[in-house]
């Protein structure tokens, strides 16, 4: 076997489990309806307002439920059967995508319905994600997650490069309602799929039987556990204010380029194309350590700092590669180390806590991005996010220094739980360097 086929073996690992192939595939189709709605959505604020501070408000709306309910979401998860789950939210987001369609296609669309229907998608996704993260150890168990979760987010990211080029380009020969009523459609792809799956070669963990205080527990469990509580603060700060792309790259676009939809969906493809080959030389490694995490926060911040400084439209759009590579290896490793180091009967509220921090934060970030972008500059919105990701990421780096080395405590000694913990440790060694001290860990 070559090189070049060993890298692509160990890169697609993941995708030699039938039920996460038929996912994989299936989450391409429907991520990239999303951010084709995300840019069409965008701009359908910006149509009716003129109003970067509306437009943030559009956007946090649509985090407020997952701000609010996400805890309670993730206890849903430890309890359901998580496939299931997705049917139900999919076929929920594509009936509202459909329905804003509808209403913009025959003109009767007003602002406060299109508020409305943030929300309204905002309560799906608070179900959905933390289901949708602890569904991919189910499909692919402990050895592959950390490939799995980063090719989810090059799905991501590539979508990030189709669905805004075709939405710019959609908007500006067709119309805005198009582009919801597709990505209405494309949910039917993950139904089919997830429709299609084996049940019975699913990693099912041991789910969370029924008792008051659930929610309690886990915030108690996370607070107690550095390795789990340090990189969920670090994303407190780093998704309120420097992951508010939907808020910023339009101001960019159109205040400081003096561009339109199409230039928007440019920005958005470049940072897409950055997080693809970024994720893609990502998915070939298995490490989820504290180091990587802390090394990725300082990289993911610097190049930030280049985007808000770009003179150029050209330039900011090399600037966006570059913060697409870092953006994407902060993310898997993060992911995946909360995911493996989590114990079973606990990894949903974990990564239910881990939504609230990557996005529920924007009912805050998404605001104060949007008032600072429309009264001092785009450029010092960016800034802003940048200043705030080193300075995190070098209080995480702090913190994470003066651990101890101390054994993983399982939250149970189930013996389910304990195999499960042994083999994830196993498949990822480099998540035990999170608890060394910084000058070996970080």
């Amino acid at each position: 076997m070559t090189r070049l086929q060993l890298a692509t073996r160990d890169t697609f690992r993941s995708l030699g489990t039938r039920n996460y192939r038929l996912y994989f595939g299936a989450q391409a189709i429907s991520v990239s309806g999303t951010w084709m709605q995300q840019i069409a959505l965008a701009w359908l604020v910006l149509q009716l307002t003129g109003s970067g501070t509306m437009l943030g408000l559009a956007t946090a709306l649509q985090f407020v439920p997952i701000l609010l309910g996400g805890p309670w979401a993730g206890v849903l998860a430890d309890r359901v059967d998580k496939r299931r789950l997705l049917v139900l939210t999919q076929v929920l987001a594509g009936i509202l995508a459909v329905a804003l369609g509808v209403l913009v296609a025959t003109d009767l669309v007003r602002l406060w319905m299109v508020l409305v229907m943030s929300f309204a998608f905002g309560c799906v996704v608070a179900v959905d994600k933390p289901a949708r993260q602890t569904f991919v150890l189910e499909m692919t168990g402990p050895d592959d997650l950390t490939n799995a979760i980063t090719l989810n987010t090059v799905v991501v990211n590539a979508a990030r490069v189709i669905g805004p080029a075709i939405g710019g380009f959609l908007i500006a020969g067709v119309g805005i309602a198009l582009c919801f009523l597709l990505n209405g459609l494309s949910y039917v792809a993950m139904l089919v799929a997830l429709s299609l799956m084996r049940p019975d070669e699913l990693f099912r963990g041991r789910r969370a039987a029924r008792s008051p205080g659930q929610l309690r527990e886990g915030l108690r469990y996370v607070w107690r556990t550095p390795e789990l509580r340090i990189p969920l603060l670090l994303m407190v700060v780093v998704g309120c204010l420097a992951y508010e792309f939907q808020v910023s790259l339009p101001l960019l676009a159109r205040y400081t380029y003096g561009g339109d939809a199409t230039t928007y969906g440019y920005l958005s493809a470049a940072m897409g194309i950055g997080a693809v080959v970024g994720g893609l030389a990502t998915a070939r490694r298995t490490e989820a350590s504290a180091r990587s995490l802390v090394r990725s926060a300082f990289a993911f911040g610097a190049v930030l700092a280049g985007v808000a400084l770009a003179p150029s439209l050209p330039l900011a759009m090399v600037a966006l590669l570059l913060t697409g590579v870092a953006s994407i290896r902060f993310v898997a490793t993060a992911n995946a180390a909360l995911q493996l180091r989590a114990a079973p009967e606990m990894r949903g509220r974990v990564m239910a806590l881990w939504t609230v921090a990557f996005l529920g934060t924007t009912p805050v970030g998404g605001p104060i991005v949007g008032w600072v972008g429309e009264t001092v500059g785009p450029r010092w919105a960016l800034g802003l996010g940048s200043l705030a990701t080193l300075i995190a990421a070098a209080a995480a780096a702090r913190a994470l220094g003066r651990l101890r080395v101390e054994p993983a405590q399982p939250v149970s000694v189930d013996a389910d739980a304990a195999v499960t913990l042994t083999a994830a440790s196993q498949a990822t060694p480099a998540v035990v360097a999170a608890r060394l001290p910084a000058r070996s860990a970080r």
